[in-house]
This record gives C-alpha cells, structure tokens and sequence, in this order.
C-alpha cells in the first residue's frame, strides 16, 4: 500500500448542544440530506483558519439565532467514528452552553425551523450521532 492510499478526506465540523436553565435543549430540523427533515443539534463545518470553538460559536447563530461568546462554550467531547455521516469522514468537536429559559430563537442558515424541546420528551430520532452528543452533555 503507497502512503497515498492510506489518507482520507476529513471534514472538520463543530455541534452545540444549547440547555436552558429549566432543562430544554435547543434542536434544529435539518433542511437538506443527509436526515433532511430530522432533529440534530446546531452545528456545521469548521473554516478555513477558525477554531471548532469559534466555529460552533458562529453556527449555534446562523442556525439559531442564538448568540453565545466562544468563550462561553465548554468542550464535551470529541466523537469521530468512521461510519458517523453518510457523506464521508466527519470529525465534530461538541460543545455544550447554558442560556436563559427565555432565550429567543429564529430558525435560519441549513434549519428548516428551530426549536426548545424538554430533555425528558425529546423527537425519537436525532440526526447523525447527535443522541450520544446530547446524552453525554447532560451526564
């Protein structure tokens, strides 16, 4: 096997999980494949010469409305199984931020709607992996 057959494309990507003080968590309705009409938490690719934190930052408002400092953002995990995503190698880095119960949101970007669902009465399929993210978040 040559060198060049032992690389793959990766694709680098962040996913925010947004809990409110009164324990609902923030999912989007994807609006494109693949799970196009499926929950997943906010979230996309990472650009050129910006950080997964920054990256997840920017995403929770495109998608969401949601404005949230990077700083704010605490690190839960990364997960990168081979099999996650049907279009290939997608590697997420996933953060978790806590806001206001009352916090506004506007569906936007890749989100066909927005909206706060109770952890306890969750969809019964998240997009992707987005059920262990949410899941070890709220550990």
């Amino acid at each position: 096997m040559t060198d060049i057959e032992t690389f793959e494309t990766i694709r680098y990507t962040a996913d925010v999980v947004a809990l409110t003080t009164d324990g609902n968590v923030l999912l989007i309705e994807r609006d494109w494949p693949p799970h196009e009409g499926s929950w997943a938490l906010p979230g996309g690719h990472v650009d050129p010469g910006e950080t997964s934190r920054a990256a997840a930052a920017r995403e929770l408002a495109e998608e969401t409305g949601v404005q949230v400092a990077a700083d704010d953002l605490r690190q839960i995990g990364v997960w990168d199984s081979p099999g996650r995503d049907p279009r290939g190698r997608y590697v997420t880095v996933a953060y978790a931020a806590v806001v206001p119960a009352d916090t506004q949101i506007v569906a936007g970007d890749d989100a066909r709607t927005a909206r706060w669902w109770p952890l306890n009465g969750l969809p019964r399929h998240l997009a992707f992996d987005h059920a262990a993210i949410l899941s070890t978040a709220t550990a």
